[in-house]
């Protein structure tokens, strides 16, 4: 008796197929994002248009009330932040039949993980950019010279930027850092979602600080990702994403590249998705092979310029 020809084969099963793809590629994507976790995240996820507008309030102050005097009222023009949903990246790989027979199954996990990180680094990438536009920029974000931009000075603790003004010996310090600190009380700063990113130099430096290795810097709460500990409480992160500020060519006071890190508040930066990480497979018989493809789409912005400080420092 036949069997008949109701066969289970890659065309019938394309559905399940990328599933598994996606779970581990979303999986792998969230697990490598550093400065995303940290900021306010939007989700613009089955709405059509390509920007979001955020309204952004005028704070308010109270006033005095006198007897038998009527209120005060309060009125503003509001503002709004448009943040552009323009940022579309893919990671594709076209996987020939020959390999697909011979390979280990390993080599999915390694193009999951991959694309994951891939994606992620570059969400991260975009993020930090947005270091040129806080304080009074101009919006052009050309560079990183604005009123919240500083380096650390060696004597002196926090200094404003300028190019060709960080040396090596320019290195994190506690004294720069409560400065930094302080720029943030005095921004009016809320106290809680704080926190500082820095590159693995700064790292280094500060597993060197005596007061910083006691359990006060790792206090047991569960780690996040890049999450070293906690000064002053406020989450310190590690990144190796943290941008180039500027390269050792172009700074003519070190012989190494000045990286940017950076110190705020969650409202200080803002990212839109509007797809989040998906992944597709296409048999190409041309080619035969699968084309594989994983992609997301979103948009980045400042939202609170100065709730956030960028702090240049020796790679």
């Amino acid at each position: 008796m036949a069997l008949g020809t109701a066969h289970v084969t890659n065309a019938t099963a394309a559905k399940f197929i990328p599933e598994i793809w996606s779970d581990e590629i979303v999986a792998a994507y969230k697990s490598n994002l550093v400065l995303a976790n940290l900021v306010n995240t939007m989700p613009m996820k089955g709405k059509k248009g390509d920007t979001l507008h955020i309204p952004k309030p005028t704070r308010g102050s109270a006033s005095a009330k006198a007897a038998s005097t009527q209120v005060t009222l309060i009125a503003a023009t509001e503002n709004e932040v448009q943040v552009t949903v323009d940022k579309h990246y893919e990671y594709s790989r076209m996987i020939e039949d020959i390999t697909d027979v011979q390979a280990l199954a390993s080599m999915r996990k390694f193009y999951t993980d991959d694309a994951g990180h891939a994606l992620a680094r570059q969400v991260d990438t975009d993020l930090f950019a947005l270091g040129k536009k806080l304080g009074d920029d101009n919006g052009s974000g050309s560079d990183y010279v604005h009123s919240n931009s500083f380096y650390i000075d060696a004597a002196n603790g926090l200094a404003a930027y300028a190019v060709d003004t960080v040396a090596a010996t320019d290195v994190f310090t506690d004294l720069a850092f409560r400065m930094a600190v302080k720029q943030l009380d005095d921004a009016d700063t809320p106290m809680d979602n704080r926190f500082i990113i820095v590159p693995p130099s700064v790292r280094q430096t500060i597993m060197g600080i005596d007061r910083y290795t006691s359990s006060d810097f790792v206090d047991g709460r569960g780690v996040m990702n890049g999450q070293i500990g906690s000064l002053y409480g406020i989450d310190v992160y590690v990144s190796s994403n943290c941008p180039v500020v500027e390269t050792a060519g172009d700074n003519s006071a070190s012989a190494v590249d000045t990286v940017g890190a950076m110190i705020g508040h969650k409202d200080a930066l803002v990212l839109v998705e509007q797809m989040g990480v998906r992944s597709q497979s296409q048999y190409k018989q041309e080619w035969l092979g699968d084309l594989f493809t994983a992609d997301t789409l979103y948009g980045v912005q400042v939202l609170r310029p100065e709730s956030a400080l960028s702090i240049a420092v020796p790679a």
